[in-house]
């Protein structure tokens, strides 16, 4: 067994213990006040060290520029010389240095006689016009054959920078013929040969030897006057300073990195605070609003007439809505945790049910609507219309199946009082299309009326002769006459039957259609009204025309409709275009469908009318309903087809209109 430790040595190591964090504390502040002035010194050094080496850099930069515009004046004097410019020549010659050389205000070409041309002057000029002290310095440069600068004299003022000229002899062998001179802007040169990186970071200036200004550059601002330096730029008989003053100041103690450590670990440990307080403040709002969130959901979905139901993973129900327990009268506790078959399925759709419980496990269930019915109290049956999704959390994964089910009832009363609407106004367009025909039915049954009369009638004639019923050949002429008779009676029995189907009103029943009869009909019923306007009714069906599947009874309304309105639109024109032509035949871009068109070769459809040509209650005729296109296209999309109408190459109109075939219906609905 390991002895305790003694009381001394616990002080010992207690004093250390408290010691060391107290040492290593004051070494971090002596380091933390030490280090940033240490710094400030050795940033201070660097800086000034800098400035000098970029000062005496730049001052190397305007020596070379200054050298290379001096053997550019030693190539023009030697032109001079050689006699190779002289006039035009010497103009132009002094202002492409002029351009070339921006710190250049003048060049000037005095010969030995003392006349001069300069660059700035149109005329010439004579040795007299310049200055005392320039005209002696002329003299000495002449005698000593040396080029010199002339010392600028410091500007009155900072709109007339200080001058500087640049002499330079020309002579011919031993012979002196002239001068050139040169004059710079010392502002120029600050601003030609300094360069903008080096004018950004300090202010520059040439000074004399009294330090007087003579030219300066503060693009970059003022000089602080802490980080300075002068270097001459030992320019031949002319004393001028280079002198630059750095923009910046002295360095301060944040940025030092030390110190930018300490603040930095001062501001993150306050932020780290900040941060936390936010924190806790947003997950006590987030826990407020979530409250408030379930409370609105929950009375959201208590105030919805949409029922909601969730399923899991495994089908068991996890949660429904008020609304879905309204539906199928059960509360939601006995519904929570039931898997199928479920309470409310209706037995004759249980298979239904099962079916697409299986697709809904497999994952395969799609996202449209389907509807069904479901059992209210268990025994009251109530359409639905049911759309299902996948249910997933906040990592994607899906925990279920969601379903949206609305009770359709009232929808379902809606569509079939507007299914008996639509009937009844079907109706009342045959009764008016009956209307308009009845004259001209009256015409037409007036024929075989009127033929059967005469033949009963002789009939009877020849029965009074009590000869004739021992006759053979009376007997055969009365037989004759009562058969015209009867085929007469026939004629008019199918006109009554096809007026009298037309008109009478009954619920849609699909059949077998034979396009050539029901065409035939149409055709039969549409001539006894283009009879009346000269119009003949041609028929044009292919042989390979399949069957529809269809009242024969509303394409009949729809057939008629067209033929009416054809016939109307062709009762002005001239009688040669009076041609009434309805065809039917394979649709051939779309394979098991059938077309059938109405071609006139009437006025047309006006433009302002084709936008509203199927819109109810719009007619182009004074006295029309506006109903039969719109109608006719109803019937049409009821028969899963489409209504469409394009002008006749010849004049006129062509309405064509498809139908899905007898067979591909069949199949469709399979």
């Amino acid at each position: 067994m390991k002895p305790f430790p003694s009381y001394a040595s616990l002080i010992h190591r207690r004093t250390w213990q408290w010691l060391v964090p107290i040492l290593c504390a004051l070494l971090f502040l002596t380091t933390v006040i030490w280090l940033p002035h240490q710094a400030q010194q050795m940033e201070s050094s660097e800086r000034q060290e800098q400035l000098i080496a970029d000062t005496l850099w730049v001052e190397q930069t305007i020596r070379f520029q200054l050298g290379r515009n001096e053997d550019d004046i030693r190539s023009l004097a030697n032109a001079i010389a050689t006699a190779h410019l002289a006039d035009k020549k010497l103009q132009n010659r002094m202002h492409f240095l002029l351009r070339n050389h921006p710190e250049l205000v003048r060049i000037a070409w005095i010969d030995a006689d003392g006349k001069g041309t300069a660059s700035n002057q149109k005329g010439s000029f004579i040795l007299d016009d310049l200055s005392e002290e320039l005209r002696l310095k002329l003299a000495r440069v002449r005698d000593t054959n040396a080029p010199e600068y002339i010392q600028p004299t410091p500007p009155d003022d900072a709109q007339h920078p200080a001058l500087m000229d640049y002499l330079f002899p020309i002579h011919q062998g031993s012979q002196h013929i002239g001068w050139v001179i040169a004059t710079y802007s010392l502002t120029g040169i600050l601003e030609q040969m300094v360069p903008w990186w080096f004018a950004q970071k300090n202010q520059i200036s040439l000074t004399d030897r009294h330090e007087n200004a003579l030219g300066q550059r503060t693009a970059g601002g003022a000089g602080r006057g802490v980080y300075t330096y002068a270097h001459d730029l030992h320019l031949p008989y002319a004393d001028i300073t280079l002198r630059t003053d750095s923009v910046k100041g002295a360095p301060n103690l944040l940025p030092n990195l030390l110190v930018v450590a300490v603040v930095a670990l001062t501001l993150g440990l306050f932020w780290s605070l900040g941060a936390l307080w936010r924190d806790i403040n947003r997950r006590t709002a987030v826990e407020r609003a979530l409250r408030e969130q379930i409370a609105f959901r929950t009375a959201m979905e208590d105030s919805l007439v949409t029922g909601l139901r969730v399923y899991d993973l495994n089908g068991r129900i996890t949660y429904v809505n008020p609304a879905f327990c309204r539906m199928v009268g059960i509360p939601a506790q006995s519904l929570i945790g039931l898997s199928p078959p479920m309470p409310y399925w209706a037995p004759e759709v249980l298979g239904e049910y099962q079916e697409r419980f299986a697709q809904r496990m497999a994952g395969t269930i799609s996202s449209h609507g389907f509807e069904t019915v479901f059992l209210r109290h268990g025994n009251e049956r109530f359409p639905v219309l049911v759309y299902e999704s996948a249910l997933v959390d906040e990592t994607g994964q899906q925990t279920g199946w969601m379903s949206s089910i609305l009770d359709i009832s009232d929808r379902k009363r809606f569509e079939e009082l507007n299914r008996r609407q639509q009937e009844k106004l079907q109706a009342s367009a045959r009764m008016v299309t009956m209307g308009e025909i009845a004259s001209t039915l009256a015409h037409e049954l007036n024929q075989p009326l009127a033929a059967i009369t005469s033949y009963t009638t002789g009939a009877l004639n020849l029965l009074e002769n009590p000869a004739m019923h021992q006759d053979a050949a009376g007997m055969k002429r009365i037989r004759g006459a009562l058969e015209k008779a009867n085929t007469q009676a026939q004629r008019a029995g199918h006109v009554i039957r096809s007026v009298h189907s037309f008109a009478k009103r009954r619920e849609p029943h699909r059949e077998t259609v034979a396009l050539p009869t029901l065409i035939a009909d149409v055709a039969q019923l549409a001539e006894l009204q283009a009879s009346q306007h000269f119009i003949s009714i041609k028929t044009d069906i292919q042989s390979d025309t399949p069957a529809v599947l269809a009242d024969p009874m509303m394409l009949e309304q729809v057939l008629l409709n067209l033929t009416r309105n054809a016939i109307e639109a062709m009762r002005d024109v001239e009688q040669a275009r009076r041609v009434l032509h309805i065809g039917a035949g394979p649709d051939p871009s779309a394979p098991g469908s059938v077309t059938i068109s109405v071609a006139d070769r009437g006025c047309g459809i006006p433009p302002h009318a084709q936008e509203r040509l199927f819109s109810p209650f719009f007619s182009t005729k004074s006295d029309g309903m506006g109903m039969g296109l719109k109608i006719c296209r109803t019937v049409v999309e009821f028969h899963g087809g489409t209504l469409t109408y394009a002008d006749h190459p010849e004049g006129g109109t062509i309405f064509r209109f498809s139908l899905p075939a007898s067979i591909a219906t069949e199949n469709m609905k399979k």
